[in-house]
């Protein structure tokens, strides 16, 4: 790990020196931000482990991660006395928890909504629909069974802290750094990255052909650094913040998905599976 982070280093000053513009400098460059990639992957595989919540205590997780998060701190949705957020669209979803594995807690959840009936509809559809000017790619074009919303993304506030945070108080979420490792930390920043990724080995998982989900404008950017490049199939509207309906597949996944997080993908995939054979 010492020997990961000193070689980063290197390769940032010799970079520096040569010039990023250089054509020298942006292969290293470019190596630079692969090798990076692939070190993140490695330490995801090692400290974090995706699983389908598949039991009601799994669920129950689930629910109070999603009412931590969307109720207690951010306040999209009013307090629950049972300290669980839940929604007419759970009765035909399906979730993904990450557990850290050092101290057993969950680092973050993700569902998709998998309608089945003909009146099941996804979120996008009930409260977004008109948002969606691309006609070609409008979910209502496709067969209910082969559609899925990605929706309820929930990280737990103590897994985003970062090291500029070292020092802020307990009240404030900050990590405690007697628990988590630096390494460990150099992983947090893509939990919400490993739960998409697990959202698509769950839709995939379940023969789903087409995915909307909707987000920030710059969080569809910053997944384009990783190579996720969501399809922006609307414009930006006010739900829970501003907002854009976007739309993706499995061929658009693999499209341009960097060789790094690809092996980041195979390894969820196989966390995933193993954990639907094990229902």
């Amino acid at each position: 790990m010492l020997q990961d982070a000193n070689d980063n280093r290197w390769l940032d000053q010799l970079t520096r020196l040569i010039g990023k513009r250089s054509k020298l400098g942006k292969l290293l460059d470019g190596y630079r931000q692969l090798k990076e990639a692939n070190d993140i992957c490695s330490h995801f595989s090692r400290y974090l482990q995706p699983l389908i919540a598949s039991n009601e205590d799994l669920k129950s997780q689930v629910f109070q991660i999603r009412h931590n998060v969307y109720c207690n701190e951010l306040g999209f949705e009013p307090i629950r006395e049972n300290g669980e957020e839940t929604d007419e669209f759970d009765r035909y979803a399906k979730y993904c928890l990450i557990e850290h594995l050092n101290t057993q807690q969950y680092a973050g959840t993700v569902r998709i909504v998998t309608p089945q009936k003909s009146d099941d509809k996804l979120p996008i559809e009930k409260y977004c629909l008109d948002s969606i000017t691309n006609a070609s790619l409008n979910p209502t074009n496709f067969a209910r069974q082969d559609i899925c919303e990605v929706s309820r993304l929930a990280v737990p506030n103590v897994f985003r802290r970062r090291q500029m945070d070292r020092f802020a108080g307990a009240a404030t979420g900050a990590i405690n750094y007697s628990t988590y490792s630096e390494t460990e930390l150099r992983c947090f920043p893509f939990i919400a990255v490993g739960l998409y990724f697990s959202a698509a080995a769950l839709a995939m998982h379940e023969n789903i052909k087409h995915a909307y989900v909707m987000m920030e404008p710059r969080l569809a950017r910053s997944m384009g650094f990783v190579g996720i490049r969501f399809e922006q199939i609307g414009p930006v509207v006010d739900y829970h913040g501003k907002r854009a309906p976007y739309y993706i597949n499995q061929k658009l996944l693999y499209k341009s998905l960097t060789p790094g997080f690809r092996v980041m993908l195979e390894h969820i995939q196989k966390s995933i599976e193993l954990s639907a054979r094990n229902q």
